[in-house]
């Protein structure tokens, strides 16, 4: 890191080039975090088409399109993030950086920037694709989808450096990430809608991670969400983010485990 950078906002955009950097070379990664959340929802169509939808107002697109962005939540941003932060571990990274004037929340914050980014950039690629292919209407409420993935994507980052505290080697995240993922894609309304749950289980399940972005998302597109339902879905999200920042402030690990 430059003396020169002196400012919070300078010295995690320079950690943040660092790390675009190194998220280039790695082919795993890449692949990871910009194929598989693109070819992921071509995936679930059959199934999708299969569902009655009808009588709960949905159709395959008002599915595929929070599915598609759940999966860029997933892949691009939280199993990349999970495997950033352990190899950085790992390498001693995050020791040496600790060693400079960066302080802990912008070292985490200065390398989850270009998978976040990624991740942003890509739902919003995503959800264009999909109201085109899939001949959507206009979002009725754009800004509630807006606020489900500004609220997801910090969330994901946070979630990602838990992940990463139990997690000994970037191999190894390929299996401590998949609770939440497994989790997360049946029971957050990626791939089945929450509507089509049963009243108890879907009320469970609303309380999950990611659910409050899925539900933000395909809500701002119907419109059909009331007051009552986004404020319930904002303050899960916030809730879950305080407990995740939380974990990592008592829990991260800095040094290797060996």
């Amino acid at each position: 890191m430059s003396g020169a950078v002196t400012t919070p906002g300078g010295r995690m955009a320079a950690l943040a080039r660092a790390e675009l950097t190194l998220f280039g070379r790695s082919r795993g990664t890449v692949f990871a975090a910009l194929l598989v959340p693109l070819a992921l929802p071509f995936t679930l169509r059959s199934a999708t088409e299969e569902m009655d939808l009808a009588e709960e107002g949905l159709t395959v697109g008002l599915v595929l399109l929070p599915a598609a962005i759940g999966f860029s939540l997933l892949f691009a941003v939280y199993g990349t993030l999970v495997s950033v932060y352990t190899a950085r571990r790992e390498e001693l990274v995050l020791k040496r950086l600790r060693t400079g004037e960066l302080r802990d929340a912008e070292i985490l914050t200065g390398a989850a920037l270009p998978a976040v980014v990624t991740g942003l950039v890509q739902s919003l690629l995503l959800a264009a694709g999909c109201a085109l292919l899939l001949d959507l209407p206009a979002p009725r409420a754009p800004h509630l989808g807006v606020l489900g993935l500004l609220l997801a994507l910090p969330l994901c980052a946070a979630l990602a450096a838990v992940t990463a505290t139990v997690t000994r080697t970037v191999e190894s995240a390929q299996v401590t990430t998949l609770p939440l993922i497994f989790v997360s894609m049946i029971g957050s309304g990626i791939a089945v809608p929450l509507e089509l749950l049963p009243d108890r289980m879907a009320s469970v399940c609303e309380l999950l991670p990611l659910s409050p972005a899925i539900t933000l998302v395909r809500g701002g597109w119907t419109g059909s969400l009331s007051g009552y339902e986004a404020l319930g879905a904002l303050a899960t999200a916030l809730a879950w983010t305080v407990l995740a920042v939380f974990a990592v402030r008592r829990w991260f690990r800095w040094e290797p485990r060996r």
